[in-house]
């Protein structure tokens, strides 16, 4: 609806509301001069019911929430008690020519009591009343919404329509293979009788990692025993391995015995296996 139209529908309501309270202002005038009230207190009985009425209605439009429900309340008990004094002074004739008793509503003295009392309170009420739907509308402070573009809008309902499934998911990290292991030599070894290089052929498979550097082993943690040349390591692999097998004589069992590493213990197998083997072929020569 455009503004023109507004303005007319509002000036509609303004003029309906005039002339529905001119209706109702006679009837009010009547009961407050029947309850006792002078004529500039019966003239402006009327503002005191049905204006308090549009202030209700004032503030139901302003408030939100309880307070707005508390609004609603007032503006339908006022409505209700509007109505029922209207009412009376449509039944009671006398009220229309001021000839009735002060205080006199209606024949029945349960009903004539009941109908004072309601109104001569509601004067009252409208000062509580209206007083806190005022304070009320003045306090309160109106929720403030950000416009937001149609374009937005969609994009909102449309991610709140994904399933969790469609979101993304990360990508696992390739797996790197492990590198193959280096080939160990399958022939005897000579055994490198300089300590400073490793023998040929025992040096251990690398791992593709760099190792972190770490610092000087201190003091404390340093074996005490005196590093062994081969042949000392020969010898003694040679006095643990005499009462030994063929079978027996494994890479292990000399690591045990002679308390070495494992690479320097291969070694000392294959060499021993390698001496017994001219061993054998020597008395095998000799006999034939």
């Amino acid at each position: 609806m455009n503004r023109l139209g507004k303005g007319l529908l509002v000036a509609a309501l303004v003029g309906v509301v005039a002339m529905a309270f001119r209706v109702s202002w006679n009837a009010l005038r009547d009961v407050a001069t029947a309850t006792g009230a002078d004529s500039t207190a019966a003239t402006l009985y009327p503002f005191v019911v049905d204006g308090l009425m549009a202030l209700a209605l004032v503030a139901t439009l302003t408030l939100t929430g309880d307070a707005r429900r508390f609004a609603l309340r007032v503006l339908a008990a006022y409505t209700l008690a509007s109505l029922v004094l209207n009412y009376v002074h449509g039944l009671v004739p006398e009220l229309h020519d001021e000839v009735v008793d002060w205080g006199r509503l209606a024949d029945w003295d349960p009903a004539n009591w009941a109908l004072v009392l309601l109104a001569t309170s509601l004067p009252v009420g409208s000062i509580y009343f209206g007083s806190d739907l005022v304070a009320k509308v003045l306090h309160h402070r109106p929720i403030e919404h950000t416009p937001t573009t149609p374009n937005q809008d969609e994009t909102a309902e449309t991610y709140a329509n994904r399933s969790t499934a469609d979101l993304g998911e990360s990508t696992p990290a390739p797996i790197t293979p492990a590198p193959a292991p280096v080939a160990l030599p399958a022939g005897p070894v000579s055994l490198v009788k300089s300590t400073d290089r490793p023998p040929v052929g025992s040096v251990a498979a690398e791992s593709a990692r760099p190792r972190r550097a770490t610092g000087r082993v201190p003091a404390v943690a340093r074996s005490t025993r005196p590093a062994r040349t081969a042949d000392e390591l020969l010898t003694e692999a040679r006095k643990a391995a005499t009462d030994w097998s063929d079978r027996e004589l494994t890479a292990e069992g000399i690591r045990r015995a002679v308390r070495t590493s494992p690479a320097k213990a291969r070694v000392l197998r294959d060499t021993l296996r390698a001496e017994r083997a001219r061993a054998a072929g020597a008395g095998g020569a000799v006999a034939a």
